[in-house]
Order: structure tokens, then C-alpha cells, then sequence
């Protein structure tokens, strides 16, 4: 199971880095061509614009996993440990229902805007519109990841870096990390 965690998450950060640089490359294109030749890319701005929704609803679970989210944890402070784990059970429950309900909600948008065209690309908004099922899915997937850790210890995965330092600390070897800095 950690395998196809490890998998499913580098994949899912491979995916927004992908799309950030798509975007950042189309926008610094346009911004360039505007600024040297006054010339500007007719579609540049809508597709920028989608990019940037589909980046939010990937990236969105993500967010999710490592409490990136708003919460508002003083009521669950009150309680006692059982009471504590309760809540947490009733917050995840309510997730997935509202995930569920919103990916339900997104393929009946996009089947609806099926036949709607973008009015630069000339693309089925449909395609747009799958960002909202798709981004709920994989809340889904990022929230049942982290599903045990969050209702037992009220802890969500841990924000992995890739960087060799960070390796090092976690192999102990703290003083050497340190050095290496």
C-alpha cells in the first residue's frame, strides 16, 4: 500500500508541476510577444485560466493530505480521547459524502455542458468541467490515504522533501546535515 501511496502522490505532484509550467511558459510567451512584437496569442489567457482551475482541483488533494485545509480543531480540543476520535470519524464521513455528492454534481455539469464550446480554443467545456470529478476523486483517494493516521492520532501524512539534508535527518545523521548546510 505505501508503494502505490508513494506512486499515486508523485504522480499527482508530477501532474501540477506539469501544468504550472504549461501555464507559466503560455502566460510568459504572451506577456513576451505583447511586450516585443505587439503581437498577442489569441487563446493564451483562457487557456491559462483553465490550467489554473484543473492545477486547483488536483492539487487539492494534496493540500488535503498534509492539512492544508482550513480546520477549526477547538471543539475537537474539548473532548476527551474517544470523543476526539468520534469527531474526527463524523468529519471524515462528511468528506466523503460531500466528495462524493460534488463528483456526482461535476459529471452532471459536464454532461450538461457537453455541447458548449470555449469561445477562443473552440473545446468542449465538458473537458474543462472534468476537473471537478476528477480533483473530487482524488480527494477521495488522498483522503482514505490518510484516513487511519487523521482519525487515530489526528495527524495527516507528512510533507516529503526531496532534498538531501532532509534524507540525512531522517536517517539520524542530524549533525551531518547540519554541517552540509
Amino acid at each position: 500500500m505505501k508503494t502505490f501511496e508513494r506512486y499515486f502522490v508523485a504522480l499527482n505532484k508530477w501532474a501540477l508541476v506539469l501544468l504550472l509550467g504549461a501555464m507559466a511558459v503560455i502566460v510568459f510567451a504572451n506577456v513576451s510577444l505583447r511586450y516585443l512584437t505587439n503581437f498577442s496569442i489569441t487563446w493564451s489567457e483562457e487557456v491559462a485560466r483553465y490550467l489554473m482551475i484543473w492545477m486547483t482541483f488536483i492539487g487539492a488533494g494534496l493540500a488535503l493530505r498534509t492539512g492544508g485545509h482550513v480546520a477549526v480543531g477547538n471543539f475537537q480540543e474539548m473532548l476527551g480521547t474517544n470523543g476526539q476520535r468520534a469527531v474526527r470519524v463524523l468529519i471524515l464521513c462528511l468528506l466523503l459524502a460531500f466528495f462524493s455528492i460534488m463528483i456526482w454534481m461535476g459529471l452532471n455539469y459536464m454532461d450538461r455542458a457537453r455541447f458548449q464550446l470555449t469561445p477562443a480554443t473552440r473545446v468542449s467545456f465538458s473537458y474543462i468541467y472534468a476537473a471537478m470529478p476528477i480533483g473530487f476523486g482524488l480527494l477521495i483517494v488522498h483522503l482514505l490515504l490518510v484516513a487511519r493516521s487523521f482519525v487515530m492520532e489526528n495527524r495527516f501524512a507528512e510533507v516529503e522533501t526531496d532534498t538531501p539534508s532532509a534524507a540525512l535527518a531522517e536517517s539520524g545523521d542530524t549533525h551531518i546535515a547540519a554541517n552540509r548546510e
